[in-house]
């Protein structure tokens, strides 16, 4: 009889069980698949623009960039092997986006380090080589920075511990090897920090969606914002080139001034008075 109960009892919770299973397992798959999703419209980009924006792009770009890039993005090699232009199919929209935001492409000299200028395109322009750019290949989507939203001390030590080694901690730039520099951050904008983060121009490692959320994304935008007019509560900021050289002209001037202060006051001192010639035959 209990071995009958038994295996009613198994009949009935197998497919129990089974049932349960299967259901784990859709639910796995469908959230493994949402995630990768999730992650594929964080990081990568493809034609998604209207077509006749990117077709509106594709013509600036092959009047404007296709000399060094190629049209199809995939760079230009000159005869003695020398680069003139990287390949740039996997810039996407933030590489695209910083390049073109801040001046630094097109580009006269190859050679030399890409620095920041007036912009050579308007922002409809611009927005249309974006798209162009993007639909070539994968690459970083141009975040949707919100200062409004941030959080400006999180923003400071984010930017303390990743961008100061470089950038210092004013936001000045600095020297990188081989001749490079970081730049100045005096002049970039939220989104163009944002942008940055993302693409990693130049020298810069990239921060992606698992490096940075989006949130510290606009934490950090919005630091570097701040470090345009910062609230200077230790004294005289000294052009806010950081701790060290201040830190310099701080015990430069203190001792020149002590020195200054010890001179001053020998010069004047009865002891000193006593010991020159002459002293004692004033009558």
């Amino acid at each position: 009889m209990a071995s009958g109960m038994r295996h009613r009892a198994a009949t009935v919770l197998l497919p129990v069980a089974l049932s349960l299973g299967a259901a784990a397992a859709v639910m796995a798959w469908l959230s493994t698949t949402a995630s990768a999703s999730s992650a594929g419209r964080d990081t990568a980009t493809g034609p998604s623009a209207p077509a006749d924006q990117i077709s509106t792009g594709r013509a600036l770009f092959v009047t404007g960039c296709s000399s060094c890039h190629a049209v199809d993005g995939r760079g230009v090699t000159t005869d003695d092997g020398s680069v003139r232009g990287p390949s740039i199919i996997h810039t996407g929209e933030a590489g695209a986006y910083y390049q073109l935001s801040t001046g630094r492409m097109p580009l006269t000299d190859s050679s030399k380090q890409a620095e920041r200028k007036p912009p050579a395109f308007d922002k409809t322009s611009i927005d249309a080589l974006v798209a162009y750019v993007a639909s070539l290949g994968t690459g970083p989507k141009l975040p949707h920075v919100r200062v409004a939203d941030a959080n400006l001390a999180d923003g400071g030590e984010i930017f303390r511990a990743n961008c100061a080694p470089c950038h210092s901690a004013a936001g000045s730039g600095g020297a990188l090897s081989y001749g490079a520099a970081a730049p100045s951050l005096s002049q970039a904008t939220a989104l163009e920090v944002g942008a940055a983060v993302r693409s990693g121009p130049g020298q810069m490692p990239v921060f992606g969606p698992s490096s940075l959320s989006a949130g510290q994304v606009n934490d950090v935008s919005d630091y570097v914002q701040y470090l345009r007019a910062p609230d200077d509560r230790g004294g005289i900021p000294i052009g806010r080139t950081g701790p060290v050289p201040e830190g310099f002209v701080a015990w430069t001037l203190g001792m020149g001034a002590l020195l200054a202060a010890v001179g001053w006051i020998g010069t004047r001192s009865p002891a000193r008075e006593s010991i020159e010639p002459g002293a004692g035959n004033e009558q």
